[in-house]
């Protein structure tokens, strides 16, 4: 798209897309992921990053402390908007990225990418308010919706916790499981290590078991600007070695809050 640079610089700027140029994005931003596999082969070196939340400016901050595309190859693992106060921009920035450099940053689908959860935790409500209508909310979320039960959805959903099988997830979806079902899933799929998202941690990122083959990598700061956490970034060169960065919210962040307009719910 000829016009890609002209919207990251704009959404850099605070602004959102046209509700016209956003539409063109949803529909280019499609035939790209159209192309890519359910399950993406993904080359080191590469950065993973957990949770957004429509924190933008410490989304920036992130690429500025992990390192700007396509220099620094990125992977998404979900989460992108809710609960944060810029989540039109956050969504619309990784999506341009997205586009620009397909090869260099890859978006995986978390628990709020549905319409459900969107309805509840912000990301519908921000789309009204900054472009009067529900119509760029459906051009991100017509096409495709996660199931309520089954095996995606418990994908999405399910937690590690200190245990050694499985045990029911208090959130209401998905599962807990424990240290011997990730030994033998890391076992049966030739694996070492699994790296997700979805569950605060205070230092940014957490390893569970002792065999420390799974971790929980956390990417927004001071989340929902009154949590204090850290937020962190992990990096894996070519012989996929494990670097964590981490980093604080920025003072623009919370800039813009109105805290009338924050949800108080946490999941």
């Amino acid at each position: 798209m000829q016009n890609i640079d002209e919207y990251l610089s704009l959404l850099k700027e605070g602004k959102c897309l046209t509700e016209r140029d956003l539409r063109m994005v949803c529909e280019k931003i499609k035939e790209l992921l159209m192309e890519e596999s359910n399950v993406q082969p993904v080359r080191a070196p590469v950065t993973i990053c957990g949770d957004i939340h429509g924190q933008f400016y410490d989304l920036l901050e992130l690429f500025r402390v992990g390192g700007q595309i396509p220099d620094t190859n990125y992977i998404f693992i979900g989460d992108f908007v809710d609960r944060g106060y810029n989540s039109v921009e956050t969504f619309e920035y990784l999506m341009c990225l997205k586009i620009k450099y397909p090869q260099n940053i890859t978006l995986l689908r978390g628990n709020h990418e549905t319409r459900q959860i969107t309805q509840v935790y912000g990301f519908l409500d921000e789309i009204v308010r900054k472009y009067g209508n529900q119509n760029p909310w459906k051009y991100c979320t017509d096409e495709v919706e996660v199931p309520h039960d089954g095996p995606f959805c418990d994908l999405m959903w399910s937690d590690p916790e200190d245990i050694t099988t499985w045990a029911i997830n208090t959130r209401g979806a998905g599962w807990l499981f424990g240290s011997q079902v990730t030994k033998e899933y890391n076992y049966l799929n030739g694996i070492n290590l699994i790296a997700r998202a979805h569950q605060l941690v205070d230092a940014g990122y957490q390893f569970w078991f002792p065999d420390k083959n799974l971790v929980t990598v956390w990417s927004a700061p001071n989340y929902c600007y009154r949590c204090g956490n850290l937020a962190a970034i992990l990096k894996l060169n070519e012989d996929l070695e494990q670097k964590f960065e981490t980093f604080e919210a920025v003072t623009d962040a919370s800039k813009q809050i109105n805290p009338k307009s924050l949800l108080p719910y946490f999941l």
